[in-house]
């Protein structure tokens, strides 16, 4: 398990935070979210009546939380309790506290936004339209991106009906198709890219995007020829469909003179969101 730890900025105070590479999670130090929303001169305590607490209310979200080695104020690394972002949430709706009263607002309203969608699926890419406008994307990408979400969502119908298992499945026929045009497994891609819990898509090139899109669409047209059912089949075709894209990038790059295969992330090739259009409290890098 590897793991690296960070500091993030929680309106101005430090949280101390560690990433897992194998779960691909944040974990949050308890005591820091304690110590700023409640202001107590003892966050451990406030933390050990509060948890006593939401375990008598049969609270699990919280109180089942893992403990970490972080980095002490003496400098020293000590066991303490942390959270992921989900428990987090859960969390800052538990303590009365009206630095907390923000986060509990801006949850509710995205809690509604969702609901809405659920009953109107337009909604959402509606959504992610004005999402990567607000980012800077271009409307060139945008309108890729789009079409790879519906491209994304014919191959995913095509692995239920041949009686691929959502989870592990997917995310193993995902790898195939990934490693086979561009040579590298997802989890390999997003660390040449420096990401954690960005989407893999989201930080794509143009021509990355394309390969991409043209890998899953070949794999999806492949398995309507072909009506493969069961997992090794369905991992004959993804092949087959990563081998497509492959061809194509071989071909592009032997005339570009250089690899297509990009380190970039979008946040070095788009301007960043202007922080005063961002009215949503949020846990941000330092």
């Amino acid at each position: 398990m590897t793991k690296k730890g960070s500091l993030k900025i929680f309106e101005e105070n430090k949280v101390r935070a560690v990433w897992d590479d194998e779960t691909e999670e944040w974990y949050f130090s308890v005591i820091d979210i304690v110590a700023i929303l409640t202001e107590s001169p003892d966050p451990r305590n406030y933390w050990k009546v509060l948890k006593s607490r939401l375990k008598k209310e049969g609270n699990e979200t919280v109180t089942n939380c893992n403990r970490l080695k972080l980095r002490a104020a003496d400098g020293k690394m000590r066991l303490t309790d942390v959270v992921d972002t989900q428990q987090l949430f859960r969390l800052i709706q538990s303590i009365p506290s009206p630095k907390a009263e923000p986060l509990k607002q801006w949850i509710a309203q995205v809690a509604k936004e969702r609901v809405d969608q659920m009953q109107d699926p337009e909604l959402s890419i509606e959504q992610a339209v004005t999402d990567y406008r607000r980012l800077g994307y271009s409307e060139e990408w945008i309108n890729q991106r789009i079409r790879s979400i519906e491209v994304r969502k014919a191959l995913t119908d095509e692995w239920h009906r041949g009686g691929v298992e959502d989870g592990v499945q997917f995310a193993t026929l995902t790898d195939i198709i990934t490693r086979t045009w561009s040579g590298k497994s997802t989890k390999e891609y997003k660390r040449f890219k420096r990401l954690t819990k960005e989407s893999l898509r989201d930080n794509m090139t143009n021509i990355e995007l394309a390969l991409n899109t043209l890998a899953e669409a070949s794999a999806t047209e492949l398995s309507r020829a072909q009506n493969p059912q069961g997992f090794s089949h369905n991992a004959h075709i993804a092949k087959q469909g990563g081998s497509v894209a492959k061809a194509a990038r071989d071909k592009l790059e032997s005339q570009l003179g250089r690899s297509v295969i990009s380190p970039a992330r979008a946040t070095d090739y788009i301007l960043p969101a202007d922080d005063t259009t961002n009215d949503k409290p949020t846990i941000l890098p330092e």
